[in-house]
């Protein structure tokens, strides 16, 4: 088994999961991360369990190959239907992403109606609906797709009119819903989260929560490895590595923005 000492291993189908890195950084500054985004087959939001399952194994897989103590899924498509399969498959801690932002809501609300925004896959599997229950039989959960958060993300178009009216969109259907939180179920959203609260505010009203998945997938690792005393304890900061199936200078360009810090190397890796 890797000691404390080994990385972490993060993966997303691309550049959403940097966020989550980026969270780590704050929460776990010592851990040395590994991060794999499967640029050559995003998004997984529009593809069938099967196949995310598929994708999933193969990423988590490569992480293992490179001697992680765990592996952090920095997507909620695949933490929707891929983690006990992995955890069966791999003899290696599974974190998912939506359990703690599950848990982050049920604690922030005080009616128990909790809007999601999300891909449709992960809307569509109840993912969160059957976390948040779990959690809080009274809960109601009022999902939402929120498609175009994504690309409007990658582009860089997070504040300004276009993000604004995309966020107004998909917040209203909660906002008639009379929900007090409203969870950014996906790792892409935390770039849009000025735009989507300013928005959220508007229409929900000022005290509204909104739940940032990537802060709380942060926290839940630094809880878990702590707890195992599997946490790095140095005062050097730790180091990242870049990993992608595809166009690995167009990640390059784009991932500064998501990680809130310069890129390193990005290698490009055949899965």
């Amino acid at each position: 088994m890797p000691t404390r000492d080994a990385p972490l291993g993060v993966f997303d189908s691309g550049l959403g999961g940097l966020t989550v890195v980026r969270a780590l950084r704050e929460a776990l500054p010592a851990e040395d991360i590994v991060y794999l985004g499967d640029t050559a087959r995003v998004p997984y939001g529009t593809r069938g369990p099967a196949t995310v399952i598929k994708y999933a194994s193969g990423c988590a897989k490569q992480l293992v190959h490179r001697g992680v103590k765990a592996v952090v899924i920095a997507c909620n498509t695949v933490s929707a239907v891929a983690p006990e399969r992995l955890r069966v498959d791999l003899d290696l801690p599974i974190l998912e992403a939506i359990g703690p932002g599950a848990k982050a809501a049920v604690d922030a609300s005080k009616t128990g109606k909790i809007g999601v925004l999300a891909t449709a896959g992960t809307i569509a599997s109840g993912a969160y609906a059957r976390a948040i229950a779990a959690l809080d039989t009274r809960a109601e959960v009022i999902g939402q797709p929120a498609p175009l958060l994504v690309p409007l993300a990658e582009e860089g178009w997070t504040d300004g009119d276009v993000p604004r009216l995309a966020a107004r969109k998909y917040l209203a259907p909660l906002a008639k819903a009379n929900v007090d939180v409203v969870v950014l179920g996906c790792t892409h959203y935390p770039i849009l989260r000025h735009a989507i609260e300013i928005e959220a505010k508007d229409l929900i009203g000022p005290d509204v929560t909104i739940v940032d998945s990537a802060h709380a997938i942060a926290q839940s690792v630094r809880s878990f490895l702590e707890q195992r005393d599997m946490h790095r304890v140095r005062d050097v900061r730790g180091g990242i590595e870049l990993l992608v199936t595809d166009a690995p200078k167009s990640f390059e360009e784009v991932a500064s923005r998501f990680l809130g810090a310069a890129v390193p190397h990005v290698e490009l890796i055949d899965l």
